[in-house]
């Protein structure tokens, strides 16, 4: 009996660890588009999956006026989230990045995708965050706020804790958060730095769960 070829299992098995590294742009002009997704301590990607869930109630909630919509991604990481935001024709998408070589990836995607819109810093998202919100001073205004800010932060760091507070300040009125965590946010056990702030969407995949934040009125 004549033996089979290992060859087809091995290209295949190579073709299954290169679509591991990226991940693609779910909808707009962009849609389709791979990103890739660097080998980074901290760098989780947003599932597809959960990207298309997520952009689904952005979409009902902003009424599909993206064009009105301004970002802040403050742990962009491949950019999945903030690509995908500029794709749909949000007006502006600040993405804050500490990785040295994920910042370089980053714009290497924006230079080959022409996205003008997009402005990419490296930084601490703590620090960056503190220093946006210093250019609003005391002013409660909407110039130069965010309609929509995306939270990805590495888990079991108390990123959250650390940057939610000023998110609020760079937040419009009315402005929403999207949070990944490692744990529900709309439960009892949840953390005391949400008491300022109500899940209007919440959802899980796996170990992931994903919501949308919006700060009380009263708060």
């Amino acid at each position: 009996m004549q033996k089979k070829s290992a060859k087809p299992a091995i290209q295949k098995r190579r073709a299954q660890a290169s679509h591991a590294h990226q991940v693609r742009i779910i909808g707009g002009q962009w849609k389709r588009t791979p990103l890739p997704v660097l080998d980074a301590e901290g760098l989780r990607p947003t599932p597809d999956r959960v990207r298309e869930t997520v952009f689904n109630w952005l979409n009902h909630l902003f009424d599909g006026a993206w064009g009105q919509v301004a970002c802040l991604d403050l742990f962009a990481g491949s950019g999945a989230l903030g690509f995908e935001a500029a794709s749909r024709g949000a007006a502006r998408v600040v993405m804050i990045e500490a990785n040295a070589a994920a910042v370089r990836q980053l714009q290497a995607t924006q230079e080959k995708l022409r996205a003008t819109q997009v402005s990419i810093v490296r930084g601490d998202a703590g620090a960056s965050a503190t220093s946006l919100l210093a250019r609003f001073g005391d002013a409660r205004t909407d110039d130069g706020r965010f309609q929509l800010i995306f939270l990805d932060p590495p888990y079991h760091q108390d990123w959250l804790a650390k940057v939610l507070p000023t998110c609020a300040g760079l937040l419009a009125d009315g402005g929403l958060v999207y949070v990944e965590a490692e744990q529900a946010l709309d439960d009892e056990s949840a953390p005391q730095w949400m008491a300022g702030w109500q899940v209007i969407r919440a959802d899980k995949a796996g170990m992931v769960f994903y919501h949308l934040l919006q700060r009380k009125i009263d708060a």
